[in-house]
């Protein structure tokens, strides 16, 4: 995390600190990702948001009870002087279920997260309860990951459309849902002539206009997959 986003900041203790290295605080969003709002780094919010939406399709009782304990929030580990926190960077996420956050290093983890946490792994979260302590409220973006919530900030759902010549983790997750609809993309985060083929083809068998701009109708119809 220090070699590809920098140190967010000089110093850390345990509580909450804002970011003070000028490039990551300029990336620093809020964005409303389905069930709540974030604050975060603009590609991991965005795959956040493109992982909730598979959450409401799959999973839709839990994304209903899904709020969350904070995003950004510069500080050690939990009972570390010297680890520094995933959701440093804005990477990482605490979730609640129905209000209840899940107790950290009980061995034992709510079972929502439980359905949850294989659409996270598909869009390459790591979960906490892997952690050598459990930690099943917290999920963050996995090394495998990383080099794409790095790169060039992506275009948003928020933001309308994305087309050809976007990067990021939303081209990614639009290439993930190609591939299920029977598309053999390299899922790589960048909307380049493959993937602009797939997506014309795509809305042309879905009965839109094969403009290659992926919107909200397109997005709807990929969501449904």
């Amino acid at each position: 995390m220090l070699a590809t986003l920098g140190n967010p900041r000089s110093s850390y203790d345990q509580e909450c600190r804002p970011v003070t290295l000028s490039t990551l605080k300029a990336r620093m969003v809020t964005k409303n990702v389905g069930p709540f709002r974030v604050t975060g780094l603009d590609n991991a919010v965005a795959s956040l948001k493109a992982v909730m939406a598979d959450i409401k399709t799959e999973q839709q009782e839990v994304h209903d009870k899904l709020s969350t304990a904070g995003m950004l929030c510069c500080r050690f580990v939990r009972g570390s002087t010297t680890s520094i926190s995933n959701h440093s960077w804005g990477t990482a996420i605490d979730l609640k279920i129905d209000g209840v956050l899940d107790a950290r290093g009980d061995k034992k983890v709510q079972r929502g997260l439980t359905l949850i946490a294989p659409i996270f792994n598909r869009h390459q979260w790591f979960w906490g309860a892997g952690f050598p302590t459990e930690d099943g409220m917290h999920f963050e973006v996995s090394r495998q990951l990383l080099p794409t919530i790095a790169g060039a900030p992506a275009v948003t759902i928020d933001d309308g459309v994305v087309s050809v010549g976007e990067r990021g983790a939303l081209v990614a997750d639009l290439q993930r849902k190609l591939n299920k609809a029977g598309e053999k993309l390299d899922v790589d985060g960048i909307f380049g002539g493959d993937t602009l083929a797939a997506v014309r083809a795509f809305q042309a068998r879905s009965g839109l206009v094969p403009d290659g701009v992926v919107g909200k109708h397109t997005w709807n119809k990929l969501n449904a997959l």
